[in-house]
């Protein structure tokens, strides 16, 4: 029997560690915050014939996509609608598509969170032109629209953009909510000798929340068409060659509520009409809380104001109804003393009965047209 001591016994444990301290558990990894996962991503720069499919298949991986010169093959969608939340998209250069006859959309960008801005210099160019034939939407070619701005929500921003020369409409806003769109240019200019026509400046639906500061538009129709939504502004504004800032038509669609709209310190020139609001005739639906103030208008070639509640895809025909009401309308500060041209009306308005109410009218200067003689159930504060 081998006896061994106290202390011998104790040193033996010692060397081999049997009495070391116990080592505390590793503490769990925290999951990544989206800004480390920002950081992690890489960014990309694409250009030339294959970036437009690069950049789409790549976009769930780059916290910031750069598109250089990027020329986007003939039918083919610029598609980034499936982008990773806070990514930032800066066009570079000069963007161009190839030519198909198809219904588009060129440019399709979607998420939260999404920054998009055009770097100095930077135009996106599907050179239009070559689809244009005087017919738009109406028949002819069938011309691509060009970008679907769609459910771009969070703080999602598009700043300095410079578009030029879209088949038909420019910029479509829908399902967003708190979009600010900043300093864009549309420049269908070029349409005006060219057969450009139905080349809408910016289409919105189903949206709130959207603020349009500063941009400038050339073309042949709308500059601004609210056709439903909800809080939404368009401000510091130049509308030339088109059909001026307006809302509608409102009826016959999916959604048919327009509430909280202003149009501010814009102006509207060399434009077919200056301030146009259209409610389908027959058709049901809102429109409450519209605001024109601080509009400037010069040159206009059909109506300064045109309000009406029988539109039926063309202004003013057969007998106004009443299913789409125009309530809580503010008209005021609108200059446009001789600027409506001698052969074109100033202000017409036709209400459906008992369905334009609550309306503020101040401050309103439009002459230079001839006076409306058609005016029905215009609210007394009005003036037509």
């Amino acid at each position: 029997m081998i006896s061994r001591s106290p202390a011998l016994l104790l040193l033996a444990l010692g060397a081999t560690g049997a009495l070391a301290s116990p080592v505390a558990a590793p503490a769990p990894t925290p999951a990544p915050s989206l800004d480390n996962a920002l950081q992690k991503r890489a960014s990309c720069t694409f250009s030339g014939s294959n970036g437009a499919s690069s950049a789409s298949k790549s976009q769930g991986s780059c916290a910031t996509i750069v598109l250089s010169n990027v020329a986007v093959p003939s039918g083919t969608t610029l598609d980034l609608s499936d982008l990773e939340d806070g990514t930032h998209v800066i066009f570079e250069g000069t963007t161009t598509w190839g030519y198909k006859e198809w219904t588009g959309p060129l440019l399709q960008i979607e998420g939260k969170d999404i920054t998009i801005t055009g770097a100095s210099g930077s135009v996106l160019n599907p050179d239009g032109a070559r689809w244009w034939d005087g017919e738009g939407g109406n028949g002819g070619k069938t011309k691509p629209k060009f970008f679907a701005a769609h459910d771009l929500t969070g703080s999602s921003s598009i700043v300095n953009l410079n578009i030029q020369n879209t088949p038909v409409q420019a910029v479509s806003i829908n399902g967003c909510d708190g979009l600010t769109v900043t300093n864009m240019v549309i420049d269908n200019s070029a349409g005006d000798s060219e057969g450009g026509h139905n080349t809408d400046g910016f289409d919105i639906g189903s949206s709130s929340g959207v603020t349009i500061t500063g941009a400038k538009v050339y073309n042949q129709d709308d500059c601004v068409a609210v056709n439903s939504g909800t809080d939404i502004t368009f401000s510091g504004g130049l509308c030339s060659g088109g059909h001026g800032l307006s809302i509608g038509s409102v009826g016959g669609r999916d959604d048919d509520t327009v509430e909280n709209v202003t149009f501010k310190d814009s102006t509207v020139t060399k434009s077919q009409n200056g301030i146009r609001i259209k409610a389908v005739a027959g058709a049901t639906g809102t429109i409450q809380g519209v605001t024109y103030s601080g509009i400037t208008l010069s040159d206009i070639e059909n109506y300064g104001i045109l309000i009406e509640q029988n539109y039926d895809g063309g202004d003013l025909h057969g007998d106004p109804t009443s299913g789409v009401p125009i309530t809580d309308l503010v008209i005021e500060n609108i200059t446009g003393s001789g600027g409506v041209e001698s052969d074109a009306y100033n202000v017409a308005i036709v209400c459906g009965s008992g369905a334009c109410s609550g309306w503020t009218w101040s401050g309103v200067s439009v002459s230079g047209g001839k006076k409306y003689g058609s005016c029905q159930n215009v609210p007394s504060v009005a003036s037509c």
